[in-house]
């Protein structure tokens, strides 16, 4: 059963992979393409009381992850934001970061923060149809790698 962070964030279709202790969910609003949330499945609200196994897996995660989004939207850097206060469970906003723009859907999007910090209220809000092709394109990148 998805925890209330994972649903808010459009579980299942989000949905790009999946681990014993984590999913790696689209980000439905896109401050810059390929926006992403990392959510740890297990019932706990601090980051110092996840597991030593979601520990280790945070690791092969985090690495899946930029494997993945270096390929699909080529990203200068990278921001894992753990931004707890409004959704309860432990997880990060993971921000590919970029000068410029890249293009998906016929729609531009560009890193309005860069190099500064990112502007999270300034993202791109995707459609259902649009999160579950994104989802879909990204997963498919995530078992190619």
């Amino acid at each position: 059963m998805p925890n209330a962070t994972a649903v808010k964030f459009a579980y299942p279709k989000s949905l790009i992979a999946e681990t014993a202790c984590w999913t790696v969910q689209l980000r439905p609003k896109q401050p810059t393409l390929g926006a992403l949330v990392l959510i740890c499945k297990e019932p706990v609200g601090t980051f110092s009381a996840i597991s030593p196994a979601a520990f280790a897996e945070l690791r092969d995660v985090t690495a899946g992850i930029e494997r993945m989004l270096r390929g699909f939207v080529a990203y200068e850097r990278i921001n894992y934001l753990m931004l707890m206060m409004v959704d309860p469970d432990v997880h990060f906003h993971v921000i590919p970061r970029y000068a410029g723009t890249r293009s998906h859907f016929g729609r531009e999007f560009a890193d309005a923060g860069w190099p500064e910090m990112p502007k999270l209220a300034e993202a791109v809000g995707l459609e259902d149809a649009q999160i579950v092709e994104l989802a879909a394109s990204l997963a498919a990148v995530w078992r190619a790698d």
